[in-house]
């Protein structure tokens, strides 16, 4: 029996080696971690089971059936993260670079399919050189059954995709299909064709890292959420991250004591807004300064940056922070952050996180580019987010909520429970001026002074309209309040909301307006 036991545990040794010490030197000399060591990493300290240690490959062809290796280049298991159940898969390239193959699949899906079962996170660490050559159509077969797995896992539990080397070609769809994506700055990389193919059929000379680098998709692209200068940081900010989300759709958002005082008033928020409307000033100052602690966790901080969105807590519970930039385009809407922040909402509302919205809005942006762009679908993909989303919903008008862009970021129209309002606020079909200008067109051009004419009608206009309390009235705002109350009086909304449910017509799925 000890001879079996010895054996055990060599072959284990083995495994555990994968591609080998040079290649993992190799793999450290680039300045990335092991697929074992970026689970060692995530995971608690000794939580870790590694499923399916000793799958090999199954291909005769090209001399692969000689060239066998334990593991077959992805270790696979489960472990916790802040003592909660996470499945998890990583690539490791120190075994035909991480190539998926079809046995390499089959491990990935078998983890995938017991996380929907149970209800539980799937994390996946890619590192990958794309699909098995040698295998051919089995490598790509492989891929489609992973691609299902994300699909039916969507909205069910959370996934989380980490990119921390090469993802090529068909390897990008399934983190694409996940909730989140995390890059790594310099060693990771995502684009469909190659910068040797993209030369060869456009004649572009790119690198791989302005092609499809950390950077680049989550500043320019904005297919990364996220962007780290390590593995190390990555793999920290990705429990952070989980720490958020509950572990499945059957859940509540998970709660922790924060030791924030929930009736902490703000007073600095009294002077936030400046006197002057066409000023810009902090929306991130706001978020920060009202969640528990300033503990705000931003998603995609680097793109379509006149919408804030990310995930913080509010008397310890998990909350959705979606919020206007007036430091970004004046916080207008556009295509990008449309398509940003619909994402997020739609997001939360899978996994039961409250929606807390701050508006400072003047509208969509327009021009040619963004009509040709589609802003009228893309505006409506936010629109149609928080019209279906079933959460709590809190919405607070810091300034401007002006025209259709109103309507669309959780007004009271689109099912929002509770809607606040500053009393600086200006709820209106656009600004005073240019209101002003039509109404009182024939006024202004039959006044001898335009210009004093025009300043005496948007004042009065203003006055009379360009405030929350026209909207308080017809029961559009549910109260106006003072900025150093929104703490409190948005935690208080939440403890309001708290077990609401709410029934809607059958149906199959929606229809997006993707």
């Amino acid at each position: 029996m000890q001879d079996i036991i010895d054996r055990l545990e060599m072959l284990r040794v083995g495994a555990r080696l994968g591609g080998g010490q040079a290649r993992i030197d190799a793999q450290h000399a680039r300045g990335k971690l092991t697929a074992r060591e970026r689970l060692e990493a995530l995971m608690d300290p000794g939580s870790f089971e590694e499923m399916d240690l000793f799958v090999e490959h199954n291909c005769t062809d090209f001399g692969m059936a000689d060239n066998h290796i334990a593991g077959d280049g992805v270790v696979t298991g489960v472990g916790t993260i802040y003592g909660r159940r996470v499945f998890a898969f990583s690539q490791d390239f120190t075994v035909f670079g991480g190539s998926l193959s079809e046995s390499n699949a089959r491990k990935i899906c078998k983890i995938m399919d017991m996380a929907i079962k149970v209800g539980a996170p799937v994390v996946g660490l890619n590192d990958s050189g794309g699909a098995r050559i040698q295998e051919g159509v089995a490598s790509l077969a492989g891929y489609a059954e992973v691609f299902q797995r994300n699909v039916l896992a969507s909205g069910v539990v959370p996934q989380i995709s980490a990119i921390m080397g090469p993802c090529a070609g068909g390897a990008v769809y399934s983190p694409a299909l996940t909730d989140f994506i995390m890059m790594v700055k310099d060693t990771s990389y995502m684009f469909l064709t190659g910068p040797e193919v993209v030369k060869t059929v456009t004649h572009e000379d790119v690198s791989a890292e302005q092609l499809g680098g950390a950077i680049t998709h989550s500043t320019r692209s904005g297919v990364a959420d996220f962007a780290y200068e390590n593995d190390l940081v990555l793999l920290k900010q990705l429990r952070r991250l989980l720490a958020f989300l509950p572990s499945s759709n059957r859940e509540p958002a998970p709660r922790i004591d924060t030791g924030d005082d929930p009736k902490r008033t703000i007073f600095s928020l009294d002077n936030l807004v400046p006197n002057d409307p066409q000023r810009p000033y902090d929306m991130k100052e706001l978020v920060e300064k009202v969640v528990d602690n300033g503990d705000f966790l931003e998603i995609q901080a680097g793109y379509a940056k006149n919408i804030i969105i990310g995930l913080a807590r509010l008397n310890g519970q998990s909350v959705g922070i979606v919020a206007n930039q007036p430091m970004v385009l004046a916080g207008c809407l556009d295509i990008a952050s449309s398509v940003k922040a619909a994402r997020f909402v739609r997001f939360c509302d899978c996994f039961n996180i409250p929606i807390i919205t701050f508006v400072d809005v003047p509208g969509f942006l327009p021009g040619m580019q963004q009509e040709l762009g589609g802003i009228i679908k893309h505006g409506a993909k936010l629109l149609f987010a928080y019209a279906e989303a079933t959460v709590p919903k809190v919405t607070v008008i810091t300034r401007k909520a002006y025209g259709g862009a109103y309507d669309v970021m959780s007004s009271k129209h689109l099912r929002g429970d509770l809607n606040y309002a500053w009393p600086n606020a200006e709820i209106a079909v656009m600004g005073p001026k240019g209101a002003a200008e039509i109404i009182f067109r024939n006024e202004i051009k039959a006044s001898p002074n335009h210009e004093a004419k025009l300043k005496e009608v948007t004042a009065a206009y203003a006055a009379n309209f360009a405030n929350p309390f026209i909207a308080a009235r017809k029961g559009f705002i549910d109260d106006v309040i003072m900025p150093h109350d929104t703490r409190w009086r948005v935690i208080r909304g939440l403890q309001t909301l708290e077990g609401k449910q709410l029934s809607l017509p059958w149906k199959k799925h929606d229809n997006l307006p993707l």
